[in-house]
């Protein structure tokens, strides 16, 4: 018998453009220097955050695109699993 499906509570996952904007707001709103100390750490932990998911779907790409480009029978795509 199966499980029944739990609702996920995770965030849907954001396009790298997507954190790439968010990231942008966030530089902006930190280089205002309008922002109590506490909420610009809050901020700027964000941005870390952001920072690491864009680098992260960078790299996915990449080695995307290189195991496309090693195919010795031409571009071929192939079921990619990325590493966690």
């Amino acid at each position: 018998m199966t499980q029944p499906e739990q609702p996920s509570t995770e965030q849907p996952q954001r396009s790298f453009e997507q954190a790439l904007v968010e990231l942008e707001q966030r530089v902006k709103h930190l280089d205002s220097g309008e922002l109590p100390l506490e909420q610009a750490l809050t901020l700027f932990e964000e941005g870390v955050a952001l920072v690491q998911e864009c680098h992260d779907k960078l790299d996915l790409a990449e080695r995307r695109i290189a195991e496309l480009t090693e195919s010795s029978e031409g571009p071929q795509e192939h079921p990619f699993e990325p590493r966690g």
